[in-house]
């Protein structure tokens, strides 16, 4: 199975419905009313968190989602129906960013968890809808509201109570088969070059918790070298890091030069890391020359709470499982992002400025902009009368006119909203 761990995607919700400008017509039957119906609401696309996945790939392969439109109103006061929203099914531990705003629209932990992503638009309203009693009879209507559109970057970040961090070949794979064959229920899910895995560690009493085997650091992983973020954002979520050395030198290293080497990664990479509640698993003590190194490594760090083992031989770890569940059982639960990092609302239409809208001039023409103006612009049906009335009125109500006024604009200059120009009139 490939694996994916970040993926870059383009939503757009579905537009609502356009409203109904209708009368009632019958023979015999005098004055109908009015009797639009409204539009109904476009889909909105929502990530649901299904705990069966274990990669972002299905998402990788969409690369663009879009909502359907809402149905449009009717006559006889019929409305138009809703769009069924989209449901994209997302592995455990997936952050959702918006990629404009760079703010964390969530962080998906909870199997069934859901977060509407990108909101459909809501459905314009029928003249029935309109209807007062200066205007008993309006001829006008509104069309649907665009749906939200958004470019997000999805990162899965695994979940896993202990992370296993070390430089290549010092024996992580070999420990987490070993635990394997004393009553672990291991399942390996492969990254796209590398090939980490996930594991359940069942004590003897009952209790249990999730090791991973994560990929293997080099030097300048906090700078993107080699493996670098694909490794580094996996250990997040961990409770406790497990560093595992090879403390006989095998591969040529010194176990005190490695141990730096992986601090230096974590302490570059973020301070949350680096500080995490942490023990050393000195590996490979069945080899000669291991008592000496380890002798060394424990007078640089006599601070370090060291567990030595023999992977290979199975040798010293349900003494170390034991320590690791203690551990994990007296930790909460890890949160990546407090409340300010997180978007406080998504919505296409939401605006931040001081005023609803901006002016700018532009090679003799006056550009008028804003989330609030262009959600009325799309949503009026310029083909009659009585909506470009309401429209004006509107941007009046805003200050729009006054505004241009202030800065020097004269009846008769083109107005420019979006790629439509209007001229400044009474």
């Amino acid at each position: 199975m490939m694996f994916a761990d970040e993926v870059v995607v383009k939503i757009t919700a579905g537009k609502g419905g356009d409203g109904c400008t209708s009368f009632r017509r019958e023979k015999f039957v005098e004055m109908g009313g009015p009797n639009g119906g409204n539009g109904g609401k476009g889909a909105s696309i929502i990530f649901e968190v299904d705990e069966g996945l274990k990669t972002l790939i299905d998402l990788k392969m969409m690369k663009i989602i879009k909502g359907k439109k809402g149905a449009n109103g009717e006559g006889q006061n019929r409305n138009g129906a809703n769009a069924e929203d989209v449901v994209i099914k997302v592995p455990a531990g997936t952050t959702v960013t918006n990629l404009e705003t760079n703010q964390i629209i969530a962080d998906l932990t909870r199997d069934g968890e859901r977060v509407i992503v990108a909101h459909g638009g809501r459905g314009g309203r029928g003249n029935r809808a309109f209807a007062t009693h200066d205007n008993p009879a309006p001829h006008m209507s509104e069309l649907g509201e665009p749906g939200e559109f958004v470019k997000i970057k999805c990162e899965l970040k695994v979940l896993a109570d202990v992370g296993l961090v070390g430089l290549p070949s010092v024996g992580k794979s070999t420990l987490i088969n070993m635990i394997s064959n004393c009553n672990a229920k291991i399942g390996a899910y492969h990254f796209t070059t590398l090939n980490p895995n996930l594991g359940v560690v069942n004590l003897n009493n009952g209790e249990k918790f999730v090791m991973a085997d994560l990929p293997g650091l080099i030097e300048g992983a906090s700078e993107g070298v080699g493996l670098g973020f694909k490794f580094l954002r996996h250990a997040m979520r961990t409770k406790v890091i497990a560093h595992v050395i090879d403390m006989s030198g095998s591969e040529g290293r010194n176990p005190i030069e490695d141990y730096e080497v992986i601090l230096n990664e974590l302490k570059n990479y973020d301070e949350k890391l680096y500080n995490k509640p942490s023990l050393v698993i000195a590996n490979k003590m069945d080899i000669e020359g291991s008592k000496e190194n380890l002798k060394e490594f424990k007078g640089k760090y006599p601070e370090l709470e060291v567990f030595e083992i023999s992977a290979i031989n199975n040798q010293g770890l349900d003494k170390l499982m034991e320590r690791l569940n203690e551990l994990v059982k007296s930790l909460d639960e890890v949160k990546l992002y407090d409340n300010n990092d997180f978007s406080d609302s998504h919505v296409l239409y939401k605006f931040h400025d001081e005023t609803p809208f901006k002016i700018e001039r532009k090679n003799n023409i006056w550009i008028l902009s804003g989330d609030e103006i262009e959600k009325l612009f799309y949503m009026t049906r310029f083909t009659e009368d009585e909506s470009i009335e309401r429209f004006g009125r509107k941007l009046r109500g805003m200050g729009v006119e006054e505004a241009l006024e202030k800065l020097g604009a004269k009846r008769g200059d083109e107005v420019n909203i979006l790629d439509y120009i209007f001229i400044f009139k009474d």
